[in-house]
């Protein structure tokens, strides 16, 4: 004998006051990003440079100087001097390998013609020949005779090209039309940067002001371009734009602390005494918040999706259970994205390392150069803010999941659909 037991008949949702829930989510999502939107705008509005950024006495000094481009027909040879190297114990000059080389102009006024120019021993050792293109100086004066030309650098304009469509090719043939958008907002972060960002701190305006408001203008095309209008979308969005203001608000603090001046190279030095108006540290401090966001963006899409798609697999996982699964998953990411930034770092300076490991120097008293501490607040900084974000982007997520359902992902029954049998246990 045995006896069939149907499940006790669970209350019907009011699919009204769904709705009415939905609606209040949206609406306060709305609340929160429109604010943040209307404050990008305005922000760029006040702080968009007018007029030169430059001043006059540098325009002018560097009007005279161009770049053309040469193709090399000849490299000749010869023994010179090292650069930086003093005579060794028997009093004798050390001696390296240097080039002249005899060029065709291929760009300029005096195109076409033959130009020979001298190249130092680094630049030959890099595998100068016949038929490579290189990047000439050329000074003129109307008043010391014909232009001066000098070697300047490699033309690298064809194989930047090929490895950058190479790239779009990749990206579109694996991603297909979200790589595309991608690859579309990442145009438009270059437009906010090359139009708006750096006129802007040529200007003079706050690098703060001006990396927290481009960054966030970037962060509103990139992130709704990519992965398009929707909820998902906006939450990894609120997450983003909180990670940007603690970047901000720290790389502040860190900037100011520890006195980064920004003159840690020979490009910075140049370019403070292009125009007075340019602040070095705050093009320091503007740099520390904009280096962290194409990892801040990758954090926050990926918690914001994992969010949903463990919904989907279990809609009836109560919200604590939903976001300390999310966070195993973020903190799986924070490891790898810690490995990742700390690499490309350790991979950029690699030149600055073997120098530090040459001349034998502590390892401490190194690390507190301005050069290579400017690279670690920078890094740390940007660490910091893409690891708060993680779980401020996961709480809202589950939060708006929680509110909204599977609404926005997965569609609703036809009407007249038969119901899920419920089962029966024997």
């Amino acid at each position: 004998m045995h006896t069939h037991m149907r499940p006790a008949p669970t209350l019907p949702v009011d699919p009204s006051r769904e709705a009415v829930r939905r609606r209040r989510t949206l609406l306060l999502l709305t609340l929160i990003v429109a604010p943040m939107a209307a404050a990008t705008l305005l922000g760029m509005a006040l702080l968009w440079p007018g007029g030169k950024p430059a001043s006059a006495g540098a325009t002018a000094s560097v009007g005279s100087l161009s770049h053309p481009e040469a193709t090399v027909q000849s490299v000749s040879t010869y023994d010179c001097p090292a650069a930086n190297q003093r005579p060794g114990l028997d009093g004798r000059q050390q001696m390296v390998t240097c080039a002249s080389v005899q060029a065709t102009l291929e760009t300029g006024p005096e195109s076409g013609a033959d130009v020979a120019v001298d190249v130092s021993a680094e630049a030959y050792r890099a595998g100068l020949g016949p038929g490579d293109r290189i990047k000439l100086i050329r000074v003129f004066n109307h008043q010391s005779g014909p232009a001066v030309y000098a070697f300047y650098d490699y033309s690298r304009t064809l194989p930047l090209t090929l490895l950058a469509a190479a790239f779009a090719v990749v990206v579109i043939a694996v991603a297909r039309m979200r790589g595309l958008k991608a690859l579309l907002g990442l145009g438009v972060a270059y437009l906010v940067i090359v139009k708006f960002m750096l006129p802007a701190l040529l200007a003079g305006q706050s690098g703060l002001l001006v990396g927290v408001v481009g960054s966030a203008a970037i962060m509103f095309v990139v992130l709704y371009l990519a992965h398009g209008f929707s909820v998902r979308t906006t939450t990894a969005l609120i997450g983003t734009l909180f990670g940007l203001l603690t970047t901000a608000g720290i790389g502040l603090w860190a900037a100011n602390a520890a006195h980064l001046t920004g003159l840690g190279d020979h490009d910075s030095t140049a370019l403070a005494l292009f125009d007075t108006r340019i602040s070095l540290p705050e093009i320091v401090l503007c740099g520390v918040i904009v280096a962290g966001l194409g990892v801040l963006n990758d954090v926050t899409i990926t918690q914001s999706s994992a969010v949903w798609e463990l919904h989907e697999l279990d809609s009836a996982s109560s919200a604590r259970r939903l976001f300390g699964s999310a966070m195993r998953i973020g903190r799986d990411h924070i490891a790898s994205t810690v490995y990742t930034m700390a690499f490309a770092y350790a991979g950029a300076a690699l030149p600055v390392m073997l120098l530090i490991n040459a001349y034998d120097r502590p390892l401490l008293n190194v690390l507190t150069t301005a050069q290579i501490a400017e690279e670690i607040v920078r890094t740390l900084v940007a660490s910091i803010g893409l690891v708060l974000a993680i779980p401020l982007t996961t709480a809202v997520a589950v939060a708006v999941v929680k509110a909204v359902g599977n609404a926005t992902s997965t569609p609703a029954p036809a009407p007249g659909a038969a119901p899920a049998p419920t089962g029966v246990a024997g």
